[in-house]
């Protein structure tokens, strides 16, 4: 996660508090848990021949890219929009927005002869039923607005108070240093008077500790203010502070909020309504959305996913609509392929709340299950309005970072390089991070790739004079908003990407030497290495910002 990303904290939840249900198959007697079955393996006879080791893509994946219609694309789109607008704009993971995805995606897939099989899993689940409040009624009247003074911790509880505000162990004003403990001990509520509102000062220990000595000490809600001292991006301790409790047992409200408005909070003989109507379930359950060929070796998988869910405060049609409808569309039409491998389409859920869905189904194959992927290729926002046509950097030679992609990675990113190419279209780098739903995949060692356009990230000015758009803009400027509609796609990028989506699974269906089969030596015995080039520019502008979520706020 990028520094930028913590900061911008919403719904909060660790991989560790997922707990693992059984897999629900509704379509077909699937053996536990790596979805495969036994068929006879298909030896190339009905599909091409593999293209030379210097071509990775054949005439025949190129076609096959070439076959993918926008039109058709866009109507998985259109449909997701629907399902939002009918569900009260959104397909949250675990809301009837997100059922009604799964049903759609599933459905389609079964028509076209898929096995489809719903993997089932457990989530903390949280949501706003209504705006929160925070307004003073004296001193001085006034309202704080939400999302700019002040920002509902995830798992706060519900209510609305008007009382008195009470300051507990406050530095104000604050040290050059942070060095706040406010509302750390016991000992802070020495005095407090039970009904009050507790204005706590971040610093030293987590939200969770602050928030249950204050509801242990009465308070009816609490406001927890950043601490004050300046600085640099996430380093500016005067900035709105968001975050998470932990799923259970705070039931009062609690917000996070500026310095400016803890302080003006603080300010003697203060009364001020404090009103949060959320829903919190631990054990919320949720799906994936798993669909495999009848045709291949089942002993040899490619993997094609992308994440199914939205965030909670849009419909999610560029994030990640756009991927889930080039990956559909790609199986619909790769339906009837004689493949020589296995083809596995999925359709990840709660990948918003920390790539849940994709972690829970990496964690629990079996280790002959799991050798069997030869690669998994992730697809997460590939219409960005203001985009560019990024690349994962599979041989982490351009974009820097200190991270060592698995072996064969390298070979899927040349496969996507290839194919822009053949195509005119020009293409960059995207950082390697692992914040998306491959990320599960290549720390089990599995080589992956993929392609990404952009999210919150800013668009430098070379990207814009290599892929037009606006210079200094985000690459999607509706991220993770109400405002990620149909509206906020951009076609052009949409359709290259779908045909890219599709010609690489194409390849990858018929051919002999897959990226996760062993790698032959080198010249001189040992591993082959690709150098890094030299001066090449690395994904600009924030693309590596790749796909941001929300971690947990028991931050200090």
């Amino acid at each position: 996660m990028s520094a930028r990303a913590f900061g911008r904290v919403l719904a909060a939840v660790t991989i560790a508090s997922v707990t693992i249900p059984p897999v629900v198959d509704t379509a077909w007697a699937a053996p536990p848990p790596g979805l495969v079955a036994s068929a006879p393996v298909d030896t190339g006879a009905h599909g091409p021949s593999e293209p030379p080791s210097e071509s990775p893509l054949s005439p025949a994946a190129k076609a096959f890219g070439r076959s993918i219609k926008l039109a058709s694309v866009r109507r998985h789109l259109e449909r997701l929009q629907e399902i939002a607008n009918a569900n009260g704009g959104t397909r949250a993971a675990a809301t009837p927005g997100y059922e009604a995805s799964v049903a759609y995606v599933a459905d389609r897939l079964r028509a076209a002869g898929y096995r489809v099989t719903l993997q089932e899993f457990e989530i903390p689940f949280f949501h706003e039923r209504k705006a929160p409040v925070l307004a003073r009624s004296s001193p001085v009247a006034g309202a704080y607005l939400p999302g700019v003074d002040f920002h509902t911790m995830t798992y706060s509880g519900s209510g609305k108070v008007t009382a008195p505000v009470q300051g507990v162990d406050l530095v104000l004003p604050p040290a050059p240093n942070p060095n706040s403990s406010s509302g750390c001990e016991v000992s802070d509520f020495k005095g407090f008077v039970r009904g009050n509102i507790a204005l706590i000062q971040r610093g030293s220990c987590s939200f969770q500790i602050k928030a249950e000595r204050a509801q242990a000490a009465g308070a009816s809600g609490v406001v927890i203010f950043n601490e004050g001292q300046p600085g640099e991006a996430l380093a500016d301790r005067r900035i709105l502070l968001r975050g998470s409790v932990n799923t259970s047992g705070i039931k009062i409200p609690i917000v996070g909020a500026t310095f400016a408005a803890g302080r003006e909070l603080s300010a003697p003989g203060t009364i001020a309504t404090l009103a949060v109507d959320a829903e919190s379930d631990p054990g919320r359950r949720t799906r994936n959305v798993i669909a495999e060929s009848r045709q291949g070796d089942p002993d040899r998988v490619v993997m094609l996913g992308a994440h199914l869910d939205s965030v909670m405060a849009g419909p999610g049609i560029n994030d990640n609509g756009s991927g889930t409808a080039g990956v559909l569309e790609t199986a619909l039409a790769a339906k009837d392929l004689r493949t020589r491998n296995r083809l596995r389409f999925a359709f990840w859920g709660a990948e918003e709340l920390g790539l849940l869905g994709s972690t829970h189904y990496v964690a629990h194959l079996p280790a002959a299950e799991r050798a069997k992927i030869k690669l998994y290729l992730n697809f997460d926002m590939i219409a960005s309005p203001n985009h560019v046509l990024g690349i994962y950097d599979g041989d982490n030679s351009d974009t820097g970072l200190d991270t060592h992609p698995p072996a064969g990675s390298d070979r899927i990113e040349k496969l996507f390089q290839s194919y822009f190419d053949a195509v005119g279209k020009p293409h960059q780098d995207a950082d390697f991070t692992g914040r998306s739903d491959y990320g599960p995949f290549i720390k089990a060692g599995i080589a992956a790739g993929g392609l990404f356009t952009g999210a919150e990230g800013i668009k430098s000015a070379e990207e814009a004079e290599k892929f037009g758009g606006k210079a200094w803009a985000p690459y999607d400027r509706c991220y993770h908003q109400a405002c990620d509609t149909l509206a906020n796609v951009d076609d052009g990028a949409l359709e290259v990407n779908a045909s890219a989506i599709a010609a690489a699974a194409h390849t990858y269906a018929y051919a002999r030497d897959l990226p996760g089969d062993p790698v032959a030596p080198g010249p001189a015995g040992g591993p082959r290495v690709k150098e890094p080039r030299v001066g090449a520019p690395r994904a600009g502008g924030g693309l590596g910002h790749d796909h941001r979520h929300e971690p947990p706020g028991l931050l200090r």
